[in-house]
């Protein structure tokens, strides 16, 4: 044998055994053996360019599907192939940490990461005192995975500001295949088929209202990318395609909470690009809110007026938004709601457990309150609210803790905003800004953290104000001295 050759004598007998057994197991229509090569691509990347890997799981994330689609009856459910990869990533950068002995200083004493770190104390501790210790446990589990990859792996990233970017389109081409699925499935049910826009975009969306809520962030944050891009006429073509077909994506969707999120963000944009003063905007809430409480009756009795139910034609799907008494959608949020806070009102301080609220609230509900969609399974979904959900499941604070990180996010977002002198930098900033508060206005009648695709949008655009606030703005003051 050649000496080169006997040089890598036993690489050569551990590939040729890998090929014989995975022949082997095929033919008995066993396949697990050819995920080998891409996990040793995937940790040879998690060793060696944990940046090339993290673009890999954003834009594995939108085609992602849950495990249960694969193995109905599997005992624990989670989304693959980003879960699995999000795990081994939490537990490098875990190892990494422990092996160094160090961590990023400033990025943990940035006010964003204290409010996500008491955020994440919270759900530890009330996952001890939880109704259902291993529901909550796997909850906190899963969002230490998100955390460690969607918020301090992307703040890493982020410190390269062009990968804000590639970020977006990373996530955007393959969330423009799913629009095609679920397209080419509507055209089977009819185009404009409400009922149809609940099931098209399966298995990738298990309905419509998280569909909708994806399609309303990326849709901020593409547009603030290829505005103002310097390309050629072909380029900026389908640069715009990609908007529109996401818009009719959008409004494909059916989905009145991610519509109502976009209006919003058109307001925040106007106000924003106008410069009109804060002290203007909080007056005029101000009086709103006093309107509100004085015609307070009036306006409850006009809403219970309102029978429009929801329709396939926008404009009755629109004003079926109002309509608490005949439509189920509406009412069964309605009855989602205040069974969360019977269930507060129980247990206010600690709640439930983290992820607990869908196997406890059925006895909670009202017989007055049930709906034709209303079960006593805990297998029609959760809170229906990124607020009220952690009311109940972690208790007061739980509710508080997120609404301070979504404050924070915001102010650094804002600050942001205002000192990048770079035009290009400050629309992509003002896009992201649009984009996460979609998801804050959403998360008043949807919640949807709990999954990889919401996550990784959510805790990126936190982790782009947080990396730019970090690195670009000092930078930026450096160069100008």
């Amino acid at each position: 044998m050649p000496v080169q050759l006997k040089k890598y004598s036993w690489i050569i007998a551990i590939v040729l055994l890998y090929i014989v057994a995975d022949m082997f197991l095929t033919f008995r229509e066993i396949y697990y053996l050819n995920l080998l090569p891409i996990a040793v691509i995937l940790i040879f990347l998690a060793l060696t360019r944990l940046d090339i890997l993290y673009f890999i799981i954003i834009f594995c994330t939108p085609l992602s599907i849950p495990l249960i689609e694969y193995l109905r009856s599997s005992p624990i459910d989670f989304y693959i192939p980003t879960e699995p990869i999000l795990f081994g990533v939490m537990l490098l950068v875990i190892f990494k940490m422990v092996q160094n002995g160090n961590l990023n200083r400033k990025v943990l004493n940035h006010p964003v990461t204290y409010a996500i770190l008491f955020n994440l104390f919270w759900i530890a501790i009330t996952s001890i005192t939880s109704s259902m210790p291993l529901v909550s446990f796997k909850f906190m589990l899963a969002r230490i995975w998100f955390l460690t990859t969607f918020y301090f792996l992307a703040i890493y990233i982020f410190r390269k500001t062009e990968n804000l970017s590639v970020f977006v389109w990373c996530y955007a081409l393959p969330l423009i295949v799913v629009i095609t699925y679920a397209i080419s499935r509507h055209l089977v049910f009819g185009l404009f088929d409400k009922q149809a826009a609940h099931v098209v975009a399966n298995p990738f969306f298990r309905d419509h209202t998280s569909y909708g809520a994806i399609l309303a962030m990326i849709f901020f944050a593409l547009g603030g990318v290829i505005l103002r891009h310097g390309a050629n006429l072909i380029q900026r073509l389908l640069y715009w395609f990609s908007l529109v077909y996401i818009s009719a994506g959008l409004i494909l969707s059916y989905s009145r909470a991610a519509w109502i999120s976009v209006i919003l963000c058109f307001g925040i944009l106007a106000v924003t690009l106008l410069r009109i003063r804060f002290r203007y905007l909080f007056l005029i809430g101000l009086l709103i809110l006093v309107y509100i409480f004085s015609q307070r009756i009036e306006l409850l009795q006009r809403l219970e007026k309102n029978d429009q139910a929801s329709s396939a034609d926008i404009t009755e799907h629109i004003q079926s938004i109002s309509n608490i008494t005949t439509d189920d959608s509406n009412m069964e949020r309605f009855n989602r709601w205040t069974s969360a806070l019977r269930m507060f009102r129980e247990r206010p301080v600690f709640g439930w457990g983290p992820g607990t609220y869908m196997f406890k609230y059925a006895p909670f509900q009202l017989s007055s309150r049930k709906t034709l969609i209303s079960t006593d399974f805990g297998d029609l979904g959760n809170a229906h609210s990124e607020y009220i959900g952690p009311l109940c499941e972690s208790g007061i604070l739980g509710s508080l803790s997120f609404i301070l990180i979504a404050i924070v996010a915001l102010l650094t977002g804002f600050k942001v905003y205002k000192k990048v002198e770079n035009k290009r930098l400050k629309q992509i900033v003002l896009a992201f800004i649009l984009a996460f508060i979609t998801y804050l206005v959403h998360g008043a009648l949807n919640n949807f953290l709990d999954t990889d695709k919401a996550s990784a949008l959510f805790w990126g655009f936190i982790a782009a104000f947080v990396s730019l606030d970090l690195y670009y703005l000092p930078k930026q003051e450096k160069e100008r001295k």
